[in-house]
């Protein structure tokens, strides 16, 4: 692009999972202020898109397609996307992910202006459907912009310049809207409500609920159920608060299972929310506490406290920074380890281990402030 054609239009490329678009936020802010005057698409996985549709001011969204089940189904699926990618006729596309198809959509834009990190230890195909390849120094920043950096990285590379490098999301009054309904509904308080810009609106009861995701989509990242049950009933016996847990249709029964085993008040509201009414939910929750997974990083984002137990994923990359969000970790000297369990069987002897003193302490910090 020169200087006297500034872009119309602009793709950024993200297909990694709900939190992986979350800390895309920032390099999604960066580059609607580079280019004012341009409009942003993005690119995600299908369901993913959900998400960034619930925002005041949404991006144009695209997804990968599954399409119908079999080879000719994906491919049709496919073709037509790629098909409504080219129409759009892009001049940039940022591809913010290190996989291949990502690069191989990359291409099929016809974008003229093809921008992603360089990967020299991958196939030789993706480095070549780029017209820029980037490199990046991270170590300065990792720290402070955590899961941000590697995104943030490749618009530094390319000229752009990076303001906030925190995820912000921002909801629309529809989705705030039904939260609140949902959250009626089961016969939970309604009067503590954020604005469109993450401030409270209205009255703000007592701290009588908090929200929890003991699940994971990954096994090797959940603590023990009969561990959740201990730290619900503390909450309740302590404080009087009661737990909303949120979590995916499929974890609904493994969440009625804790309710049932728990003395505490327990709202199951998991699998009965969209992926937009989740963050709607987790906006207006006082205080959100979990496992490292998609509920905790949508909730700092849309600016609810958290408390989130991480095992052998690193928090020093994943977990949002700030002095309303704390950690536990274990003590173990192999943790994090960066693997999927211990001797590949999804189990993670550091939270296996990990005793619920620290968890409640956490909690209590969190509580206090």
């Amino acid at each position: 692009m020169t200087s006297t054609s500034p872009p119309r239009r602009i793709l950024i490329i993200q297909l990694g999972d709900i939190g992986d678009v979350v800390w895309s936020l920032p390099a999604l802010r960066a580059v609607r202020e580079a280019y004012a005057g341009a409009s942003v698409a993005v690119l995600l996985r299908e369901g993913n898109g959900a998400l960034l549709a619930a925002s005041v001011h949404p991006p144009e969204i695209f997804e990968v397609r599954k399409g119908l089940a079999g080879a000719a189904g994906r491919l049709a699926a496919s073709l037509s996307l790629i098909r409504d990618l080219r129409r759009k006729r892009f001049d940039i596309v940022f591809d913010l992910r290190g996989d291949e198809r990502g690069g191989y959509t990359a291409f099929a834009t016809g974008a003229p202006v093809r921008v992603a990190q360089h990967y020299p230890d991958m196939a030789w195909p993706r480095n070549r459907l780029f017209t820029h390849l980037l490199t990046y120094p991270l170590s300065d920043v990792i720290t402070h912009e955590r899961a941000a950096a590697p995104s943030l990285g490749i618009l530094r590379a390319f000229g752009i310049e990076v303001g906030k490098t925190v995820p912000e999301l921002y909801l629309s009054e529809i989705v705030r809207r039904r939260a609140l309904e949902i959250l009626a509904e089961d016969g939970l308080p309604v009067g503590r409500a954020r604005d469109a810009e993450g401030g409270k609106s209205g009255a703000e009861p007592e701290l009588n609920w908090v929200s929890l995701n003991p699940f994971s989509r990954w096994s090797y990242k959940e603590w023990s159920p009969r561990k959740w049950v201990q730290v619900i009933d503390w909450l309740w016996s302590e404080f009087g608060i009661a737990v909303v847990i949120v979590g995916s249709p499929t974890e609904r029964d493994r969440v009625r299972g804790i309710a049932e085993t728990c003395s505490g008040k327990v709202y199951n509201l998991a699998g009965k929310t969209t992926l937009a009414e989740l963050a709607g939910i987790l906006a207006q929750s006082p205080l959100h506490i979990g496992v490292d997974s998609a509920a905790p990083h949508i909730a700092a984002a849309v600016g609810t406290p958290t408390v989130t137990i991480y095992g052998p994923s690193d928090w020093r990359y994943w977990a949002p920074p700030g002095e309303a969000h704390r950690i536990v970790s274990s003590e173990m000297s192999c943790s994090p380890c960066h693997r999927k369990g211990c001797d590949g069987k999804g189990v993670s002897r550091c939270l296996e281990e990990l005793d619920v003193t620290p968890v409640q302490e956490a909690i209590r910090e969190a509580l206090r402030h």
